[in-house]
Order: C-alpha cells, then structure tokens, then sequence
C-alpha cells in the first residue's frame, strides 16, 4: 500500500512540474495577443497552432503508449519541449521576437502533448488500485487546478519583471527536474505490449485494432460522439471568456487573472470533493456537471456586473471535476489494459480537433455578432447535450457496471 502511494505521489508531482512550467508560457502568449489585439480571429488562430497539432500525434500516441514503456514516453516529449523552449528562450535574448515565433513554439509544444497525454492517463491505472482510481484522478485535476491558479499569478508578475525568455527557462528547469523524478524515482510496473505481439503486427494494425475495439464497445462510441459535440459548443466558454471579459468589462490584466484564478480555485475545489463524494452511476455525474455548466454559460451572457460574472466562473470550476474525473475513470475502469492508450488518445485527439474546430466557426463570429449573445447560443445547446446522458439507456448502464465491478 506505501509503495503505491509513493509512487503516485512521486509521478503526480513530475506531471505537476511539468505543466507548471507550460502553463507559465501558455497564460504569457494568450495574454499577450488578448491584451494587444482583442482580436477573436486572432486568438482563434493561436488555438488553431496550440491545440489542432496534438490531433496528429495523438493516435499514434496512444499506440505507443499501449505498445512501449510509457515512463520513457513522458519523459522523452517533456525533452523535447524543454529542448524547444531552451531555443526559443535563446532566440529571444539574441533579440528575435515576433507572435509568428510564439505560434510555432505553440505548436511544436501541441505536438509533444499529444505523445505525453496518453501515456500519462494510461499510466494511472498501473500504479494506482483500481478502487481509488477515482480518487486520484479528483486529486491529479485538484493538483492541476493548483498550477491554474498559481501559474497566472507567477506570469502575470514575471510578464511585468522579466522579458518573456524567463519564462521558457523556467519551462526548461521543470520539466528537466520532472525527468530526473520520473525516471529515478518512480517505480511502475512493465506496461509493454508481450515482445512476440510486438513483432507480428505494425503500428498501423494496432491503430485500426484500436478504433474497431471503439467502435465495438457502444457506450464508448457515444460517449466520443457526446464529448466531441459538447467540446466544440463549450469552446467560447474555455476559450474566448476572456475575450468576452475585456469587451464586457474592460482590459484590466487583474480580470483575467481573477478569473483565471477564480476558475482554478473552483476546480481545486470540486476536485477534491469528487474524491469524498460523487454519483454512484458515473453517468450521472458527468450529465449533471454537463447541464450545470451549460446553464452557467448562458448566465455569462447577461452579467453586466463583474463580481456575478466571477462567482459563475468560480461554480464552473466546481462543476467540471464531476464532468472530467468520472469520464476518464469510466474509461480506466472499462477498456482492456491493451487497449487503454488508444482509446485514452482517441479523447486527446477528440478535444484537439473539436476545440480548433468550433472556434474556426466561433472565434470569427465573435468579431460579427454580439458575444453575450453567442454565449446564450452555445450553452442553450450544451444544456440539451447533457440531458442526452440520462436519455441513453447504453450510458446508464455502462454508468452502473462500472460501479458494480468495483463493489
């Protein structure tokens, strides 16, 4: 029992390290073009770079999880982002600057997650018992919520202190230390594939292998069909709120980054309240959270007060543990060992795509038509989507099953 919970804590804090450095550059160059532009098109092709290149890399991701060691995968993409952001760091301080550089340096960085991601999830459930998988995934999202609450305080003060070069060196020092606890430290079990399997089918078999054993299993089938829907609608809300916060309410950084924190600080909270207390059918906890944040979406379009506008950002923190948790745990809990990475990145793939893809449509159009109105608009279609999961039959059931396995 002590050696899984070291374990565990050991790999959450490499993974915590590593996205504290990300977020640290992410919240820089998001801030950057909001503050400077207040453009939607603009910021939908920042998505487009930092989002849509994880799409390409994540099922095959997914199949390298299932057939390699996925320690050495994690640690091998946190090289190569901190490789990249060493060059970037440099080619700052020799005095080349231009948003051009940070899109690319989005996407290199969007390529290396849809590697890391996969492996990362799938990793979980081999060090983690399966009765406190739910647990842990409440408290990884808590610890996660922790970075997006610290990390746009510490890039907000050093955008202020420090030339943007700081950043990306501090980028490359977490995830350099990330390394050194991942592979030193933590201890996981063989996650490899048996070596005569290996030798007998291609990476492009276990791909179609893997999205026939999707397509196979019912309830994972709708479960992408309502999570890619529902991703696309929510895209305003994760990504044009604080577009839709300067027109609203002025550009002050100190909005953006009470929301940011505000956010943070409720998923920090709903986070650890999954790990004491969730629906017994997974199901409904992810339907619930789905209608609750719909519902809150549509409130944000008619605040004309900040604070109001705040305390809905801060129950959409709270709500969306109770979405994220129980999907990834339902899928940990149901999909075969061997097929784990590649349903987890048939996901990662999933929300890269559907994200880019519904801001194509939303960003320009919060340029043409009012964006309370378009808020209004999307959360009226997330409400409908999340009633979708008490309607079907096969997702209640596979809601239940789960939670009957582990009793």
């Amino acid at each position: 029992m002590d050696s899984w919970k070291k374990n565990t804590a050991l790999f959450l804090t490499s993974q915590t390290l590593s996205l504290f450095g990300t977020m640290l550059v992410q919240f820089a160059i998001m801030w950057h073009i909001v503050l400077e532009t207040q453009s939607g098109a603009l910021m939908t092709i920042y998505i487009l770079v930092a989002v849509l290149p994880t799409f390409f890399t994540s099922l095959m991701g997914g199949v390298w999880a299932d057939r390699y060691s996925k320690k050495h995968l994690i640690n091998l993409a946190d090289g190569s982002i901190a490789l990249i952001s060493l060059a970037i760091a440099i080619s700052l301080s020799a005095g080349i600057d231009s948003i051009v550089l940070l899109m690319i340096t989005a996407c290199v960085r969007a390529l290396g997650q849809g590697v890391q991601q996969p492996a990362v999830t799938s990793l979980i459930p081999f060090i983690v018992p399966e009765d406190k998988l739910m647990k842990i995934n409440g408290l990884n999202g808590s610890l996660q919520s922790g970075i997006y609450l610290l990390s746009p305080l510490v890039s907000a003060s050093l955008m202020s202190l420090a030339p943007l070069q700081v950043l990306f060196l501090i980028d490359v020092l977490t995830d350099s230390i990330a390394i050194c606890i991942l592979y030193f430290l933590v201890k996981v079990p063989l996650t490899e594939r048996k070596t005569d399997n290996k030798e007998k089918t291609s990476h492009f078999t276990d791909l179609i292998d893997g999205l026939k054993y999707l397509k196979h299993q019912k309830y994972l089938l709708l479960l992408v069909i309502l999570s890619g829907l529902y991703t696309i609608f929510m895209s305003p809300l994760l990504v044009l709120f604080p577009l839709q916060i300067t027109r609203n309410f002025g550009a002050d950084l100190w909005r953006l980054s009470a929301a940011e924190i505000g956010q943070a600080a409720g998923m920090i909270m709903g986070g650890l309240l999954i790990g004491v207390w969730c629906f017994r059918n997974k199901v409904y906890a992810i339907g619930v959270s789905s209608v609750v944040i719909g519902i809150l979406t549509i409130s944000l379009g008619f605040w004309t007060n900040f604070t109001p506008y705040l305390v809905c950002i801060v129950i959409f923190g709270i709500s969306w543990p109770y979405y994220s948790a129980p999907s990834v745990t339902l899928i940990q809990e149901r999909v075969a060992p061997d097929y784990l990475g590649r349903v987890l990145s048939v996901f990662t793939m999933l929300f890269s795509l559907a994200m880019p893809f519904g801001m194509l449509f939303f960003g320009p159009l919060a340029d043409i038509v009012n964006i309370n109105q378009l808020f209004v608009g999307t959360g009226v279609v997330m409400v409908f989507l999340g009633a979708m999961y008490f309607i079907s039959k096969t997702l209640r059931e596979a809601g239940m099953k789960s939670n009957s396995e582990n009793e």
